[in-house]
């Protein structure tokens, strides 16, 4: 009896990885092994970029918060830790946006735990 194989599913399989990876430079779109392995590799980039993404917002959030509290005369690490002895629960994202776009709003968040 012949062999049997499910010629279908592993053309639905290669295309669906092919369509991922149309528009890529050179052999990465048009030859099997080397899509399949470009396609393998971006998707370990997204998993891991998923979570560097909210570290380098954290960060940026902490620089724009300092920048706006250095304008009052104090620093980034006092100004957080009166933050949480006053019990005043803002988020870094929340504050990094007065401190850019609402000034007189965050400097009345300076002034309060002043």
């Amino acid at each position: 009896m012949p062999r049997s194989v499910n010629v279908v599913a592993a053309k639905a399989r290669r295309k669906k990885i092919m369509k991922e990876t149309k528009g890529q430079f050179g052999r990465r779109k048009n030859v099997w092994t080397v899509a399949k392995n470009a396609y393998e590799k971006g998707q370990q980039y997204a998993y891991r970029d998923r979570r560097t993404k909210k570290r380098n917002f954290r960060a940026l959030w902490i620089q724009r918060i300092n920048a706006g509290a250095r304008l009052h005369g104090m620093s980034y690490s006092v100004f957080m830790g009166k933050l949480h002895a006053k019990d005043i629960e803002i988020s870094r994202k929340v504050l990094a946006d007065l401190a850019m776009n609402n000034p007189e709003a965050f400097k009345a968040i300076v002034d309060a735990v002043k």
